[in-house]
């Protein structure tokens, strides 16, 4: 768990409160300090894998946390750029924020759920494409007020929402696939499943009743009288 590579991916978690900061301090210093906090957070997101396949430490903990340190620096750079609509060139930008965004959480949930089913969700090389795209076109937006860079960074953003839909659609396909053969997977063992047929009870026969016997001699008898008295 305390390996290099994990080192590196909890990193990107430490820093997101400095560049929470941002929001709170006009300065420009503190702009490129964030930036670079956020460029070399970014550059981490290279080296941990890089780092955890050359050495050997791959592990579960580190391919899971890895994509959520990816999507909490993503989301805190984002939510800096809501709360600070100067860092954005145009209005139009926050469409590409909002999509990002929602497609995060999306993920996220769909994430958790194939956990718990114990299905792997690995990041596909066009999601990393996507990460490289956003991580670059966030780093040139937080330091709009230093560099003009803003219009590159929102082409880049826009390029980054793109791939991001792109994505999310194909983690979101990936996810139905499977919901809809676990549910014919369950109706096809249903179906092979044996049913049991009700037993009907079987009716007993009605006891003869022990005092009709008597009844039946006596009207014998009586019978029986009545032709001698005839004779």
């Amino acid at each position: 768990m305390y390996s290099l590579p994990n080192i590196l991916t909890i990193s990107r978690i430490v820093v997101i409160p400095l560049i929470f900061l941002s929001v709170y301090i006009t300065s420009n210093v503190w702009a490129i300090f964030a930036a670079i906090l956020f460029i070399a957070a970014s550059i981490t997101d290279y080296f941990d894998g890089y780092l955890a396949r050359a050495r050997g430490e791959t592990s579960a903990f580190g391919r899971l946390l890895d994509p959520i340190a990816d999507k909490l620096l993503v989301a805190s750079a984002l939510v800096v750029l809501l709360a600070k609509p100067d860092m954005l060139v145009t209005r139009l930008s926050y469409i590409p924020v909002v999509v990002i965004l929602c497609r995060e959480i999306l993920v996220s949930g769909l994430r958790e759920f194939l956990m718990e089913v114990k299905v792997g969700m690995p990041v596909t090389r066009l999601a990393k494409w996507k990460t490289g795209f956003q991580m670059t076109a966030l780093s040139m937006l937080l330091l709009k007020g230093v560099w003009y860079w803003g219009g590159i960074g929102e082409i880049l953003l826009w390029i980054a929402a793109v791939l991001t839909f792109i994505t999310g659609y194909q983690y979101f396909q990936k996810s139905l696939n499977y919901i809809r053969k676990m549910n014919k997977a369950e109706k096809a063992a249903a179906a092979a499943a044996p049913v049991k047929k009700k037993v009907k009870p079987v009716s007993k026969p009605a006891a003869k009743s022990k005092k009709a016997k008597p009844a039946a001699a006596k009207t014998a008898k009586v019978s029986k009288a009545k032709k001698k008295a005839e004779k």
